[in-house]
């Protein structure tokens, strides 16, 4: 199936934003949340999902379920296999550089690795404990897991009961499902990682992210879609959310915490638990991005979008190799984004971003040559 360019586009510019989010630098805090009270983590997921939509209920209706959840196995094993090379480096060069150099941004990181070497290891490559920054990717192994039985049932039932399920799933993760669940694993198997060791991301929140592009990502791919189209008082009041919240995030009080200390106002715009104001904000950018980026594209030569059509088209080795920069980053520096004069963060950026184009043309480049000779 021909790919389309300009997802890879997006999807490279949310890796972009993800490697200036997670390296400590002057330009953290100015572009993290760039848009509102949305990173690029939920772009990221949804435009993932969206291709696994578009590309694998294609799949089951050529060939079949049973070849579509192979398909969904061998991507999730694929994944798997990049998670478990970030951890041996993590836990084998970058806590060695942590602890040689005596540095916390690295030692606070892999405190319950130190703390606990053999369970960690065992539970890292069981997807249980999940350090900081390597926390995205066993979400979306669970999520390439479940996916071949929820569009199966999709694709016979249609997508109704599912974005039902999802929303209710998305409703109790809100009021504490996760930690529910969490106590049950203890009291049921024994379970020894800390809950907090279990990674940011609460699952039962982000499936509703990942389901909802796989929605509609197949609906683009059946025959006889037609472009969405919103009426225009859904526009309209989605310019008013998306104004309003960018103005709010860089021009407000409090900058990345839109009520300040409040922790529990916090908790409505809250990323890890997917918190419901934010999810409207994701929505209000999403309505534009829809009504407003076909025109946008057909101003933008495609030959300009080259390096970040490369970088989506090989997310999975472009979102690690920015892992490893970012954890070299900690390991050497720390976490301090002024440890640098403005000169040396210029170098550093450009340093890692030319690694990263230079992974995701070595991934085409790689790809293409196999390819050919098979």
């Amino acid at each position: 199936m021909k790919r389309q360019w300009e997802i890879d586009a997006l999807r490279g510019l949310m890796l972009v934003l993800m490697t200036l989010t997670h390296l400590p630098s002057r330009l953290t805090d100015p572009l993290g949340q760039p848009f509102g009270f949305v990173s690029a983590a939920e772009g990221f997921v949804l435009l993932s999902a969206y291709v696994s939509g578009l590309v694998y209920s294609r799949l089951a209706q050529r060939q079949g379920i049973t070849a579509m959840r192979w398909a969904f196995g061998r991507r999730a094993l694929k994944v798997w296999l990049a998670q478990a090379a970030t951890l041996l480096l993590l836990f084998t060069v970058i806590a060695g550089l942590g602890v040689r150099f005596e540095q916390p941004a690295v030692t606070d990181l892999v405190s319950y690795y130190l703390a606990q070497p053999r369970d960690a290891f065992v539970s890292g490559l069981l997807l249980v404990y999940e350090p900081p920054l390597l926390d995205i990717l066993p979400m979306y192994i669970f999520f390439m897991l479940v996916s071949p039985w929820v569009l199966g049932f999709a694709l016979r039932h249609g997508w109704g009961l599912v974005m039902i399920a999802s929303v209710a799933l998305w409703g109790m993760a809100q009021f504490g499902l996760s930690e529910w669940a969490y106590g049950v694993a203890v009291r049921q198997f024994g379970l020894s990682v800390p809950y907090e060791e279990m990674g940011s991301f609460n699952t039962f929140a982000w499936q509703f992210v990942w389901f909802t592009g796989m929605w509609i990502g197949m609906g683009r791919q059946a025959q006889g879609a037609k472009p969405l189209h919103f009426p225009w008082w859904v526009v309209v009041s989605s310019i008013v959310v998306a104004a309003y919240c960018f103005v709010w995030r860089h021009f407000g009080d409090d900058g990345q915490a839109p009520y300040g200390g409040d922790v529990a106002m916090n908790l409505l715009f809250d990323k890890w638990q997917l918190g419901p104001f934010r999810v409207i904000n994701f929505a209000a950018l999403g309505v534009l991005a829809v009504r407003f980026g076909p025109s946008v594209i057909e101003r933008l030569p495609r030959s300009r979008m080259r390096p970040l059509e490369a970088m989506g088209s090989a997310s999975l080795p472009v979102f690690c190799a920015h892992l490893v920069a970012v954890l070299l980053t900690l390991a050497f520096y720390g976490s301090n984004q002024l440890a640098r004069p403005a000169w040396g963060d210029a170098l550093l950026l450009a340093a890692v971003f030319a690694w990263l184009y230079a992974v995701a043309r070595m991934t085409l480049w790689w790809e293409r040559r196999g390819s050919r000779i098979r």
